[in-house]
């Protein structure tokens, strides 16, 4: 079923029910770190953008199909693997938001990170991509990770996790496959990530407060090129003209 579909449904369910959202980003290749992102809200019967499309950073080495909700159409294009420094490409549920505060400004469920907070890149741990808590699981759980969540006390007061959600990028933990896929603040206009999607402070601020998990709300990475050649399929809105 494409997205339109379900969009079409919920949208004859009346005044009452809940519009779809998507976030969307496109970038111009596979190779490129920069990107458009456009908030869409599908209501009387098509996608429509809601604000101004803002300006984010990606991958250092641009994107990679990734494990999604719709298969990779099998184009040749790379394919998303732990520290390839790209992307995952495709179509992905929004998980929990998260940061360093008790709370934010958001609907979607939030968990407040600690020094404790750690999600799991290595490949060959049974809690692989997932948020743990060393307090729960033990100190060698989280042996060999590097991404601790409270990044402002264990890099230096870097801030890039003080808001942010997680992209719902392999959710079966399957080893080496990519991990620890979040939207996140970034630091400097054109600063790339390692695999994530960063934006500036306002723009973040501004889709958390937007998002809704009543509308189930997915998130779409996709080069123009490939976009061009799904959209219709998997129920997205229609190439906007350059």
């Amino acid at each position: 079923m494409t997205l339109t579909a379900c969009a079409t449904r919920a949208d004859r369910a009346g005044a009452g029910a809940v519009q779809p959202q998507l976030v969307l980003v496109t970038t111009a290749d596979w190779n490129a770190s920069q990107g458009r992102l456009q908030r869409y809200l599908f209501e009387g019967g098509g996608w429509l953008a809601v604000g101004a499309p803002v300006e984010v950073s990606i991958g250092r080495n641009g994107a990679a199909w990734g494990r999604g909700l719709r298969a990779a159409p099998g184009d040749g294009g790379p394919v998303k693997r732990e520290g390839d420094g790209r992307a995952p490409a495709g179509l992905f549920a929004i998980g929990t938001a998260f940061g360093y505060g008790e709370t934010a400004q958001t609907a979607l469920p939030y968990a407040p990170m600690s020094a404790s907070h750690y999600c799991i890149d290595v490949p060959d741990s049974p809690l692989y991509d997932q948020i743990v808590d060393a307090r729960k699981v033990g100190a060698d759980a989280i042996e060999g990770s590097t991404e601790p969540m409270r990044r402002d006390l264990h890099a230096n007061g870097d801030p890039r996790y003080r808001l942010g959600f997680v992209i719902a990028h392999n959710p079966a933990h399957i080893p080496g496959a990519g991990s620890c896929i979040f939207a996140h603040l970034r630091r400097a206009p054109g600063e790339p990530t390692a695999g994530c999607t960063a934006m500036d402070d306002a723009a973040m601020a501004e889709l958390l407060a937007w998002l809704r998990p009543q509308a189930r709300p997915l998130f779409a990475l996709l080069p123009r090129a490939q976009y061009e050649a799904v959209w219709k399929q998997w129920g997205l809105p229609e190439p906007a003209a350059e």
